[in-house]
């Protein structure tokens, strides 16, 4: 055969094979990688104010990533993950061992990273005249052993104690489960399970004798750097690990009280990976886990930064 020939038809059968390797998908169809491409994942609702935030940074950092989100409750995100319907879940709890090694039996290679800590809030009607309350209480209400608030404030004149939820299977209840009532269900009369986080907000707007538990993130006002300011349209209890509570021992949910230990209602936010080739769902997490400016933004929202830098400074706070 000619050598230039030869060398002709080698060259074209290179040129051929490398344009359809970069043609052909991976097996599972996955073209993402750690900074480009477009996923969709899934997140507890009541993380929806931050994820939206930390993707809208993201993508104008890397401009060549679309992120899609997908709220839902815990339970749920938790089960698309290990059905392998998402690569990345929010939640509020790790992976459990068993989940944990059956995803490794797969080749997943699994990872629960922490993110941040959240205060969980409990709010009520502004016009509702009494505001600290003790976790015990706090327990009772939600076994069902105190159903009136004049049990708990004797000169109360709200009647009965309505609870209200996201929604039955979030993290919220799943806290107040497994954390307050040492795995018991809730059995308060008068529970009340919305669909969404603003939701509880509103319910407890129309309902002067009701409490809400929320995330806190939902719960600042983005007018103030300082995240000292609340809602106004509600109020936020302090919260008090001694009974009875009093002003002294009880706090609220701003990131100084939960990261000298002072607020008892707090949670670790972890983000849930089974992304086996580490593209774009690691890339987002390891932006908010580690990144500065992924952190920055879990601060300026109002809840606590895992690995960020905490600076303590005085703020004086008016009370009118």
């Amino acid at each position: 055969m000619n050598k230039n020939l030869f060398n002709t038809i080698v060259g074209l059968t290179l040129v051929l094979c490398l344009t359809a390797s970069c043609n052909r998908k991976p097996k599972n169809g996955r073209t993402d990688t750690y900074s480009s491409g477009t996923i969709k994942f899934v997140s507890d609702e009541s993380f929806s104010p931050i994820i939206e935030e930390e993707i809208e940074v993201f993508q104008h950092i890397y401009p060549n990533a679309k992120l899609i989100p997908q709220y839902t409750n815990e339970l749920d995100a938790v089960n698309m993950l290990m059905k392998e319907q998402t690569h990345l879940a929010i939640t509020t709890r790790r992976l459990t061992d068993r989940e944990d090694q059956n995803l490794k039996d797969r080749r997943f290679l699994p990872a629960s990273v922490p993110l941040a800590y959240d205060g969980l809030a409990l709010i009520v009607n502004k016009d509702n005249p009494d505001s600290i309350i003790s976790v015990q209480d706090i327990k009772l209400i939600l076994s069902g052993k105190v159903s009136k608030w004049d049990k708990l404030y004797p000169d109360s004149k709200l009647g009965d104690i309505e609870v209200a939820f996201d929604n039955k299977q979030s993290s919220t209840v799943h806290f107040c489960v497994d954390s307050l009532l040492d795995g018991k269900p809730i059995n308060s009369p008068n529970i009340y399970a919305v669909k969404k986080s603003a939701e509880v907000i509103d319910f407890v707007e129309k309902h002067p004798n009701s409490i809400g538990i929320i995330g806190s993130n939902w719960l600042n006002d983005k007018r103030d750097t300082t995240n000292v300011t609340f809602k106004k349209n509600i109020k936020v209890m302090a919260v008090s690990k001694i009974h009875p509570a009093t002003a002294a021992s009880s706090w609220k949910p701003y990131q100084f009280y939960i990261y000298n230990g002072n607020y008892p209602l707090v949670r670790t936010i972890y983000a849930l990976l089974n992304d086996p080739i580490h593209g774009l769902p690691w890339g987002f997490v390891n932006f908010i886990a580690a990144d500065f400016r992924g952190q920055l933004v879990i601060h300026k929202a109002g809840l606590l930064p895992y690995r960020g830098n905490m600076t303590v400074r005085q703020v004086d706070i008016s009370t009118e």
